[in-house]
């Protein structure tokens, strides 16, 4: 878990990274003969893209792993899937696996064998989702203040965020960013979806930590009506309904969840002028976000969030490259 001085380096780093002019030679050499595997036991086309492009912008040789086509149809294990991709020399591996914790254990059992190899977490199950919370921060920091995107832009602003709280570690991992950085947080969604303990979610110690190392966060507020929970917000990240909530009945229906919970222009005139709206994609237009305000530059920003993903990839894997 990351301290305040460890997101404003990520975010540093991730700005330098972005200004590199989009035309002549992009690539730098910071990783040039080091090897990065990404292996992603689930379906992605944004963090896994956006991972490989990361890498090879920093030049970076780049093995990517395919489930399908790979060993573990045979009956391979995880582990040995991972010293497969250590014994051919990968210094760096990117995992992304349904399974709480697995990356992290992962990482354990590599550094048990000796092997000098460092793992960085791409999702894992509904337990956090550590890159996507650090490019959403780096996307609301740069709206707030463009000329040095800082944590510091965030403290003291207010944040909402809308949907299947439950679900998502994208919410998860959101909420130790956010707060980190000092922001307020409102987190809104039917009960089904958003159960009462997670008002005391940050009562809990941070994923891997044996003490916070934020000595003083924002604070959590959840609301079920959404007019309420987006008066007066700064920004809001709404995100994805998986389908099968309304096939499980932890929803009505797709209908009934976009009229109580989707975010429409009319619905952000409740917010600050100016509040942006978020989304970690994929989409379900009409339901979680209406399409026209998908279609609106200036308040929606998930066109800005993916372009972002790179140089905030860049700036991690960088950095963790440098610890070995």
């Amino acid at each position: 878990m990351l301290g305040q001085q460890d997101f404003d380096l990520v975010l540093e780093l991730a700005e330098r990274f972005r200004a590199i002019p989009s035309r002549g030679p992009r690539r730098l050499p910071a990783l040039q003969g080091r090897l990065v595997a990404t292996l992603f036991f689930e379906p992605s086309t944004r963090t896994r893209s956006s991972f490989e492009l990361a890498a090879r912008r920093l030049s970076a040789d780049v093995a990517s792993f395919a489930p399908a086509s790979s060993a573990l149809v045979k009956g391979e294990s995880l582990l040995d899937t991972a010293l497969t991709y250590a014994a051919m020399g990968a210094e760096l591996l990117v995992v992304r696996h349904s399974g709480s914790g697995i990356p992290a254990a992962l990482a354990q059992d590599l550094a048990a064998m000796g092997h000098k190899v460092a793992v960085l977490n791409a999702g894992d199950g509904l337990h956090s989702h550590p890159s996507q919370a650090l490019l959403d921060l780096f996307t609301l920091a740069r709206h707030f203040a463009p000329r040095q995107p800082t944590i510091q832009a965030l403290a003291g602003r207010t944040v909402a965020i809308v949907g299947d709280i439950l679900h998502s570690r994208v919410a998860r991992s959101n909420l130790w960013a956010l707060s980190a950085a000092g922001a307020t947080i409102h987190l809104c969604g039917p009960s089904s979806l958003l159960p009462g303990c997670f008002a005391d979610f940050l009562a809990a110690m941070p994923p891997g930590c044996d003490r916070d190392p934020v000595p003083r966060r924002g604070e959590i507020r959840l609301f079920r009506n959404l007019d309420d929970a987006l008066t007066d917000v700064d920004a809001i990240i709404t995100l994805r309904l998986q389908k099968e909530r309304a096939q499980r009945h932890l929803i009505p229906n797709l209908e009934d969840y976009h009229r109580a919970y989707g975010i429409t222009h009319g619905r952000m005139e409740r917010c600050r002028a100016g509040a942006p709206v978020l989304h970690p994609g994929p989409v379900n237009r009409d339901v979680e976000l209406s399409s026209q305000l998908l279609a609106d530059p200036q308040r929606c920003l998930v066109n800005r969030q993916v372009s972002h993903g790179i140089p905030v990839r860049m700036a991690l894997l960088y950095l963790l490259a440098t610890t070995l």
